[in-house]
């Protein structure tokens, strides 16, 4: 394994209000993960990242039949973008036109591709405070992406928002590291109960824009720890 791996446990106490934190090499927890391993929250660091080992112990892979897209339709706000995103999107707007709904060609009309939300970030624009504007649906309901379809139809380069793609990855980015969690939302419960089923975990599923994001060489590392990880498990 790289050196530079090295695992973090924090045990949650008083809702987060105070903590132990443990740190070394994988190895020397091995106790205290097989004594603490139910009431503990593990932490990763990979290179400069810090990686929650949910993305290993939690399964994963999308069920569009079960779900029909509920991500892309339900939520707070619209999908996190970058500024180069952005800038994407507005690029190719004209492309994504022809598979849009009225109502979303209506709003990135009036308001933009984008929006600032509570959190002080771009994210999508969204139709009356629900769906993405880019959201279409197929002939059995299913919410489809616009800026995917353009992608896959040739049309344009962009094949959708990383953080779309990155789903139930969340990242936040710090002054000296990026963060990678978990986000549990009840809509996904097919997802999960697909991924339990094929016992495929959330890194594994999302390996290829996890590889668009972080490049192949972050996946290699993630992978040696997913490894680690479940070889600690089965013993």
């Amino acid at each position: 394994m790289n050196d530079s791996i090295v695992l973090y446990i924090i045990l949650f106490q008083a809702k987060l209000a105070s903590y132990a934190c443990f740190s070394g090499t994988y190895r020397i927890y091995n106790n205290l993960i097989t004594n603490f391993y139910d009431i503990c929250c593990m932490l990763v660091e990979i290179l400069d990242k810090v990686v929650s080992t949910q993305l290993f112990d939690r399964k994963f892979v999308c069920d569009l039949a079960a779900c029909k897209g509920a991500c892309c339709v339900q939520g707070d706000s619209g999908a996190p973008l970058t500024y180069d995103e952005v800038d994407q999107l507005e690029q190719d707007l004209d492309e994504y036109r022809p598979y849009m709904r009225p109502e979303g060609i209506a709003e990135v009309e009036k308001s933009g591709v984008f929006y600032i939300d509570q959190d002080n970030e771009p994210v999508t624009a969204l139709i009356n405070g629900g769906e993405c504007a880019f959201v279409f649906f197929d002939g059995d309901g299913t919410a489809k992406c616009a800026v995917e379809k353009a992608y896959t139809e040739g049309k344009a380069n962009f094949k959708k928002p990383i953080s779309c793609h990155l789903f139930p990855i969340r990242v936040k980015k710090f002054d000296k590291m990026t963060a990678l969690n978990y986000s549990e939302w009840d809509v996904c419960e097919p997802a999960c109960a697909c991924g339990d089923k094929l016992d495929i975990p959330v890194y594994r599923f999302l390996k290829e824009p996890i590889q668009r994001a972080f490049g192949e060489e972050f996946y290699k590392e993630l992978d040696v720890v997913g490894k680690l990880l479940r070889n600690e498990k089965l013993d």
